[in-house]
């Protein structure tokens, strides 16, 4: 029963993603839930008339699937010199489209510092767009100041000798299994490599007042852009400011939720037993799985081949340049090794957990749908939702194999608008590059499909995912694979319901349904009715968040 008075907002259109509702001007709340929705002449007399929203659109509150707090909070507060241009609360940091450019960027940046030891941080490089980088360029930049430059994909680093030095780091320490993916003399680490470089960078990097700025920061950020939820897939309790998160993200000012997921790669390279994973797992969720920040229980991030941006996935055929030289690393990489990978998906199989497996070459697709295959055929289980995530590379015969297994996609649209025109002259090639993220075979299968940013990786905007799903314009002006372009319809789908259904929580976020969270973006103008290659320009106005106002500005 209700202890607070029905409020009726009125609107020009509610969009309420709810078939059964497909008409609607008002939505009555109480208590932080829907509890109407229709005509404005019907619910006038349900509640106190709220005419605020009365000439704008109400939507369904939008949804990032897939984002990483943690990486938002910290590439974005550092000098971000990127492949395109991040507009931010009150900032924003321009394009580097040349080697050149790029250099000159990296030294203004260095320059900027009163203090000569001051660290530099930077995100954003990318080989493709801004040339080689290794140890002695960034020692030509500066000698002395400490300079870490993190990835476009953030599943690289490289640090000169000042900031070698600064951590103590030896070619000595960089030994195990890792070692393979660290050129020291370089200053280079990559994929799994990297677990022999954060101990050290973490503390400096990730400080206390860079964490509680960027989070700060990353509430803005997400707020602008209409998210009402979000979901970190494979919280890394060694490195994650849970407390802050709590602090922060849980503040009842912050107008979104945030879940997370159970890390299995954490538990691998810790060198934990598939056997015992479930029950460490279980102890995750039973210590943090209540309240705004929570970890959402029985389900888990599993991962298999590299990073689409660094071209490190596993892909059936080879780059167009796989020389086989270790400076490429075209060869791809796995980040749990396939025997690894399949023995903890079965483990948490068995266990009836759900699984959300990051994917992005096509060749590791196929040791992903094997795996699912072989869990189907020893343990066959109903409505298991496995999410196969980011969806990079693939096949139409693979499409098809994840219909048959009963899987669901959240895809990144973002890889072939951003990332085609290059990929297609380096790397890929003009037929695998430009069919990247195969959104209409999805559903044409009758897969659910959502969308993420997996921010940083795309910007956290779930209305520009919206659009490269709908457009997949390159900024070269080129329309990649045409037939692959998804309706305004199901991309707002994508970023609502279908994101909300691959979390189970379609019962309460996703829709303006009765009975559900009354969490609504507030929209300038209708996107059903506006240019499609406007759609990531709409206005948003602000958010309702379980009942709450939340303006933007």
């Amino acid at each position: 029963m209700a202890t607070s008075p029905t409020t009726v907002f009125t609107a020009r259109r509610v969009i309420t993603m709810d078939p059964g509702v497909s008409d609607a001007t008002a939505v009555a709340v109480s208590d932080g839930r829907v509890v109407a929705v229709g005509p404005v002449a019907d619910l006038r007399d349900a509640g106190v008339v709220d005419d605020t929203f009365a000439d704008a659109i109400v939507c369904a509150g939008l949804i990032d699937q897939h984002l990483h707090p943690i990486l938002g909070a910290t590439t974005l507060m550092t000098d971000v010199i990127a492949i395109e241009d991040w507009e931010l609360p009150g900032k924003t940091y321009p394009a580097a489209h040349s080697a050149k450019e790029y250099r000159q960027r990296l030294s203004e940046a260095a320059q900027q510092f009163s203090k000569p030891d001051e660290w530099l941080f930077s995100w954003g490089y990318h080989k493709l767009w801004h040339g080689g980088l290794d140890r002695d360029l960034l020692d030509e930049i500066s000698a002395t100041r400490p300079i870490a430059v993190w990835q476009r994909s953030c599943h690289e680093w490289f640090l000169n000798s000042a900031a070698v030095d600064a951590l103590h780091l030896t070619a000595a320490d960089m030994t195990g299994p890792a070692a393979s993916m660290v050129d020291f003399a370089a200053g280079h680490w990559w994929e799994t490599g990297m677990n022999l470089l954060l101990p050290r960078l973490a503390p400096v990097f990730m400080s206390q007042d860079r964490l509680t700025s960027g989070l700060h920061q990353l509430v803005a950020y997400l707020h602008r852009n209409g998210v009402t939820a979000i979901n970190e897939p494979g919280l890394m309790w060694a490195l994650e400011p849970w407390s802050l998160y709590q602090d922060i993200l849980g503040d009842p000012s912050t107008p979104f939720s945030s879940t997370f997921l159970v890390d299995a790669r954490s538990q691998a390279d810790g060198g934990m037993d598939p056997a015992d994973a479930v029950a460490d797992a279980e102890r995750q969720v039973a210590m943090a799985s209540a309240g705004k920040v929570r970890l959402l229980p029985k389900q888990v991030k599993l991962f298999a081949d590299g990073a689409i941006i660094s071209q490190l996935m596993q892909m059936r055929d080879p780059y167009l340049d796989d020389t086989g030289h270790p400076d490429l690393c075209h060869h791809g990489e796995w980040m749990m090794k396939p025997d690894t990978f399949r023995a903890f998906a079965k483990a948490y199989w068995n266990a009836t957990w759900q699984l959300h497996i990051h994917v992005n070459g096509d060749a590791a697709l196929d040791l992903v749908l094997d795996t699912v295959d072989e869990c189907m055929t020893e343990h066959p289980r109903t409505d298991h939702r496995t999410v196969i995530v980011h969806f990079a590379n693939s096949s139409e015969e693979q499409v098809d194999r994840i219909a048959r297994l009963g899987a669901v996609v959240s895809a990144n649209p973002y890889y072939p608008v951003g990332f085609a025109d290059h990929y297609a002259a380096h790397g890929l090639g003009a037929d695998r590059a430009d069919v990247m993220v195969r959104a209409e075979s999805v559903l044409r299968r009758g897969i659910p499909l959502s969308l993420h940013s997996d921010l940083p990786m795309a910007p956290a905007a779930p209305l520009m995912l919206a659009w490269c799903a709908v457009n997949r314009q390159t900024p070269s002006g080129r329309t990649v694979a045409p037939e692959q372009r998804i309706s305004v319809h199901d991309a707002l789908r994508a970023i609502t319901i279908e994101a909300a259904y691959s979390w189970r929580l379609e019962d309460e976020l996703g829709s303006i349904t009765p009975g559900k969270l009354a969490n609504f973006t507030i929209l300038a103008d209708d996107p059903y009715a506006v240019d499609p290659l406007a759609l990531k320009d709409l206005p948003i106005l602000g958010t309702v968040y379980e009942g709450r106002w939340f303006p933007s500005g």
